[in-house]
Formats: structure tokens, sequence, C-alpha cells
């Protein structure tokens, strides 16, 4: 049973709509923030609790109306291991999004106004991938759990601070004096990132965070390429494009062997995961194809009304 509504339903349309609109993702941008930070007793613990839960089941509301709308493609995904990889690495190329026009155009003809406009949107939308990985692996069969152990180890510079991924593309956001907001973060982005916290961190979900988590890592070295093609071509060195520059190239062994030593592991021991795993690998693409879609729109009918 995927959720209670059904195909057809009204009342699940409309609430697929309030779900995707700003207002929503913002609030629940927000609600990201302060339940994943730090934080110290306090007497209103209650209170927050009884604010949770009404955030989440918003939350799963939304998640369970976008399962429906890859359910069919994900329920045709084989459930056997060798079988279900194929299927899975074949998303580089027939997956939403990809070979998207904006990536070659932002290598060759952005501008340093327009890569900029695109890294701050991206930024604002980062959710973590290292903290990603570490709240999936809880529990996980050993095997995925090794994999998924050694992927956070590279995310952390294994143990070296200065080759910590997520710093890398601050300093760049810092050099290149990036502000992100959640206020002028287009709906697309924050969307993407609520999305993959939410698989994070709801155990009911652990399978769609290991597909979505998956196909970052098929698909972003092509992406990481064009963006440090775009950043070398506008001036910016070594040290600057580090974090592009390294995805381009580290997240293709990173792909393989997440897919050799979690998914294979995983749809042999439970045939019945690959739907879900299936589930969250397409809802991450089709977050990322509504990204790229919109930053086009942004950027591309920006430049006509200045023509």
């Amino acid at each position: 049973m995927l959720t209670p509504f059904t195909r057809g339903n009204p009342r699940a349309s409309a609430l697929a709509d309030d779900r995707r609109s700003n207002v929503f993702q913002e609030q629940l941008t927000r609600f990201n923030r302060a339940r994943l930070a730090t934080a110290v007793p306090s007497t209103d613990w209650q209170a927050n609790i009884h604010e949770e839960a009404r955030m989440r089941l918003a939350e799963g509301d939304w998640i369970e109306q976008e399962r429906l709308a890859v359910a069919d493609r994900a329920a045709a995904a084989p459930t056997d291991a060798e079988g279900f990889v194929a299927w899975f690495e074949d998303l580089l190329a027939t997956g939403p999004g990809q070979g998207d026009a904006l990536f070659p155009w932002l290598a060759d003809h952005a501008t340093l106004d327009e890569l900029k406009y695109y890294l701050e949107q991206e930024v604002a939308g980062e959710a973590g991938f290292d903290d990603l990985v570490a709240l999936t692996q809880v529990k996980l069969p050993p095997r995925a759990k090794m994999e998924l152990a050694r992927n956070y180890w590279d995310e952390m510079g294994r143990g070296n601070m200065a080759g910590m991924h997520g710093p890398m593309l601050d300093a760049l956001a810092e050099k290149l004096e990036l502000k992100p907001k959640i206020e002028t973060t287009v709906v697309e982005a924050l969307a993407l990132a609520n999305s993959m916290v939410a698989f994070a961190t709801s155990r009911r979900y652990v399978w769609h965070s290991v597909g979505a988590l998956g196909v970052i890592e098929l698909t972003a070295p092509a992406r990481s390429a064009a963006v440090a093609a775009g950043l070398r071509r506008l001036g910016y060195g070594d040290k600057d494009r580090r974090y592009f520059d390294l995805h381009a190239v580290l997240d293709v062994k990173h792909s393989a062997e997440w897919n050799k030593e979690a998914l294979i592991p995983i749809v042999s021991e439970f045939p019945e995961a690959a739907r879900f795993i299936a589930e969250g690998a397409l809802m991450r693409l089709e977050c990322g194809a509504r990204c790229f879609a919109r930053y086009r729109s942004e950027l591309w009918d920006r430049k006509s009304v200045a023509a």
C-alpha cells in the first residue's frame, strides 16, 4: 500500500501541488535545518516534539505522493541483483534529467554571474552527502554498511580536514562571494534537498536513500566536469575547482563500488528492496530534472529579455 491516496484522487493532487509550493518547501527546509542541528535540552521539548510530528506527517504526505509519480517505472525494475544493477546503471543514459543542455552551456558559454547563480542555487540546496550517508548506513547489512563507510571516509578526506569534501564546496562559495538564502533559492532546489533528508532520516525510506545516494554517484561526474570546465574557462585555478574536479573523477569509482558492494548484496538478500531503491533513484533524478529546467528558465529567459 503506497499511501492513503489513490490515483485520480483530487485531494491527493491538491496536496501534491501544496507540498511542492515555495511556502511548504521553505518551512520544511527550516525544519530540517533545526532538527539536524546540534542542540541542548530545553523546557519546551514537548512542544518541539509535537511540531516535529506535524512537520513529519506533512513531509510523509509529500514523499508518498512523489512515490506515486515513479511507481510504475520503479515496479518494472528487475529483482535479481545483476539485472537490477544493469537497470540502475542504464539510468545514466535514460534517467530523468540526463544529458540536460544546461551543463554544456555552463561549461562553454555561461558568464561568471550566470555560473554563480547556478552554484548559489546548488549550494543552498546542498543537503550534505556525508551526513546523508552516515544516517543511511544505520543497521544496514554488513557488506553494504562497509561500502557506505568507505564512501563516508572519502567524503571526510580520509581523516584529513583539508581533504573533506564539504568544506571544499564552502571554500568555493566563499571565493565566489555566494550568498545562498532560503528565500532566494528556487523551490525545486529546496525540494531536492528536502527529499534527500526525508529519505535519510526515516527508516521506512532507507532503501530509497540507498537508491538516491547511489544515483548521485552514478550521474554526478559529467555534471561536475562541466562545472569545472566553466570555472576553468573563467580563469579559476586548481584549488578553486578542486571540489568539482575531484567529483568528476572520484564519483566514477564510487558509483562502481556502490553498485557492486551495496546494491548487489542488498538486492540479493532482499529482492523486495529493488522496487524501493529504484523509486529513490528515480525520485532523485526527477528532482534534479526539475532543478535543471528551472535553472535554464531563469538563466536563459533572463538572457532573452536582456537581448
